[in-house]
């Protein structure tokens, strides 16, 4: 193995995973390094007695950046989207249709009949929205400007929680919210058999296929940087530093700031990244006891509930493992006695029974969704760092805080693919800015 590489990615998530298969597949020499036991990140699954866990409740949207880049890398997977039928809303503690489509809209108890009017004016319309104009727009003003009726106001902003995962109307970026609700209208998610897993491993196997070396347990502490301010590798938490032309840093916001160090203006921005948090719940059940209460969506509550495993393989057969989020906001503290207390009334309603076929139940009562919130005032991802560090030559950036065309997965994936194809375009540093100190990649890793 060769002392020195052409690139080294640091973060074994989906974005460091897919980036590192898209270089090496370009003629790269690429060492991934991981400091967990396994790559994967937040898409690892953990199976218990045939009930795939994820962390959270994960969706892939269809059409999007995330997809594509699976595709380009032959990265398979199976899974079904969720069915219209057997949707609810959850407003003022009672469950009530969800308007869905135009036949749940009619006869939905949920409200009355100018309501109904306006939300089918307003979902009608949402394919024609330019999000581009209202970009710096928080999405609490734009829905104010645009419904009439407070209970379709309600609707519109737990519609846009759904598809972002974000409980910040003040703050998020409209453009960005109703982008993404154009993308769950017009294409819809997949649940995916066996979990995310499938895609860590698909990436996985992609990566090595092409020639990557990947090492677990290998922290790093800093990027080394050369007389003239270029990434020319990484020191790793073992003292030894390892050579390359480029760095890719596939982490979080706070990580790449302190992998960097200061001096560099760019940080500053980096940590001023605003959490996508929420609560979850998933609760393994021997089977369900109203088998067509499949979806319920809080109104006036933060609240979700789903049954992934009604379209994807993730439980035994006759089983059932059930989703439940709640959308923590930007200041909101974590409460997990409260937040329980709600899932479980949730489930009561949804449900009822639930308590006597309880398998395995797994509760996170903070987790981070997403690394950066689409705000208004950046001019949603517009205002995301872009895959290159232009403060320092041959350090790149990929994740879901990092502009690549979407948000979430897309955005993983998205700037992945960016930051393959400008590391790719790159010239190899020069010899004479390279110090001298550096450590067989073998030795230095494991």
């Amino acid at each position: 193995m060769n002392q020195k590489q052409d690139v080294i990615v640091v973060g074994g998530g989906i974005a460091g995973l897919a980036a590192a298969a898209l270089l090496a597949n370009g003629g790269k020499t690429v060492l991934l390094l991981e400091q967990s036991g396994s790559p994967g990140g937040r898409a690892k699954t953990r199976v218990r007695d045939g009930f795939h866990f994820n962390l959270g409740a994960h969706a892939l949207y269809r059409g999007g950046p995330a997809q594509s880049v699976l595709s380009e890398l032959g990265v398979s997977y199976t899974g079904s989207a969720p069915p219209l039928s057997g949707q609810m809303a959850l407003m003022n503690g009672s469950l009530h249709t969800f308007p869905s489509a135009t036949l749940s809209l009619l006869t939905t108890d949920l409200f009355g009949l100018p309501s109904k009017l306006e939300t089918a004016r307003l979902l009608g319309s949402v394919s024609k929205i330019r999000t581009d104009d209202i970009l710096d727009t928080p999405l609490a003003e734009w829905v104010e400007s645009r419904a009439t009726h407070s209970d379709v106001r309600n609707l519109l902003l737990s519609v846009c929680r759904l598809t972002t995962y974000a409980n910040s109307p003040e703050r998020i970026s409209a453009g960005c919210a109703i982008k993404q609700l154009q993308m769950a209208l017009s294409n819809g998610v997949l649940y995916l058999d066996g979990g995310w897993q499938t895609l860590v491993e698909g990436l996985r196997q992609a990566a090595e296929r092409e020639g990557v070396v990947i090492r677990t347990g290998a922290r790093v502490d800093s990027i080394e940087r050369n007389r003239a301010g270029g990434a020319i590798g990484v020191r790793l938490a073992t003292g030894d530093v390892v050579r390359a032309d480029s760095v890719l840093i596939a982490a979080s916001p706070s990580v790449a700031s302190a992998l960097l160090g200061s001096g560099v203006a760019g940080n500053t921005k980096w940590d001023a990244a605003i959490p996508v948090r929420a609560a979850s719940m998933d609760v393994a059940l021997k089977n369900l006891p109203r088998p067509r209460n499949l979806f319920v969506l809080g109104i006036d509550k933060p609240l979700y509930f789903s049954v992934h495993s009604a379209s994807a393989r993730l439980a035994p057969a006759g089983a059932a493992l059930a989703h439940m989020i709640w959308y923590l906001a930007e200041d909101e503290a974590a409460r997990p006695d409260t937040i329980k207390a709600e899932f479980e009334q949730l489930l009561d309603k949804a449900q009822p029974g639930w308590r006597d076929l309880v398998i395995h139940s797994e509760f996170l009562p903070e987790l981070i969704v997403a690394n950066a919130l689409p705000e208004a005032r950046t001019h949603g991802i517009m205002g995301w760092p872009g895959p290159a560090v232009a403060e320092v030559p041959g350090l790149f950036l990929a994740g879901d805080w990092v502009g690549g065309g979407g948000v979430l997965a897309d955005a993983a994936l998205g700037s992945a693919r960016q930051a393959a194809r400008l590391i790719a375009g790159r010239p190899t540093v020069s010899a004479d800015v390279i110090p001298a100190m550096t450590a067989d990649v073998t030795a230095a890793v494991g």
